[in-house]
């Protein structure tokens, strides 16, 4: 038989080209945040602006109530992506624009699907390099997360001390994979959203006395408390394999 042709690698300048594709989105999403920021364009996401402009927010989603609905799902999509400031208000806003059930819906529907866009993104930009660099101590972490990672992103998601981005970009860096990624956020973010709208239906009482509402209500102990307890009751699994693998004889 005839001897087959070397296989053809990629060459230093292809690899290279690679690289920069796959971080391109990645900075590209930096770039909109940061001309945002710099047109002041991430100024509107504040409880000022709900307050001054709560007459017209009002008459436009009686008006337009579709409209309105989407308009707001997207705005929290685009402004989780590119992991904007003002979460915490924009979930106030939808249970005050919409009311607490369907405002907790659609912040949750937002939330959701931008956590998963720059989740997507940073796992394409920085989850394959790492990778290719990791130690045996970010090797272990990985296998950690692979194997419990719902309970662990859960645990992230419930527990109100980790920044909302930092828990989108760590486990695409880890090889979580897409799937579960989205679960962990979808039933994570729900309790949080529902306080938080809960607060927002009742925001035309706190405009009407002059008042701000407490965006750090979810550190009360009366809040915080079931949370940590929900947050604990995901580890019950990890535990549970854990005393299995033990009790197991090798």
């Amino acid at each position: 038989m005839a001897d087959r042709p070397p296989e053809k690698r990629g060459s230093p300048d292809d690899t290279a080209a690679h690289r920069r594709f796959r971080l391109w989105p990645l900075a590209l999403l930096a770039a909109v945040a940061l001309l945002l920021y710099l047109l002041g364009i991430t100024d509107y996401l504040s409880f000022e602006t709900l307050r001054r402009e709560r007459a017209l927010l009002l008459a436009w989603v009686e008006r337009y109530p579709l409209l309105s609905a989407t308009g707001f799902v997207l705005v929290y999509i685009a402004a989780t992506a590119l992991s904007l400031p003002g979460g915490a208000v924009l979930t106030l806003a939808g249970g005050f624009l919409f009311g607490f059930l369907p405002g907790a819906v659609y912040a949750t529907i937002g939330a959701t699907v931008g956590a998963v866009l720059i989740f997507l993104v940073a796992r394409s930009a920085l989850g394959e390099p790492l990778r290719a660099r990791a130690g045996p101590w970010l090797t272990r972490m990985r296998e950690g997360f692979n194997r419990n990672g719902l309970s662990y992103l859960l645990v992230l998601r419930l527990v109100p001390v980790f920044p909302f981005w930092l828990v989108n970009l760590v486990p695409a860096m880890l090889g979580v994979p897409l799937s579960t990624y989205t679960l962990a956020t979808f039933l994570g973010i729900i309790p949080g959203c529902l306080v938080y709208t809960s607060v927002g239906a009742g925001l035309g009482a706190v405009f009407d006395a002059g008042e701000e509402p407490d965006l750090g209500l979810i550190l009360e102990p009366e809040i915080l408390l079931p949370l940590l307890g929900l947050a604990l009751l995901s580890l019950v699994p990890v535990v549970y394999r854990r005393l299995r693998r033990r009790a197991t004889p090798a």
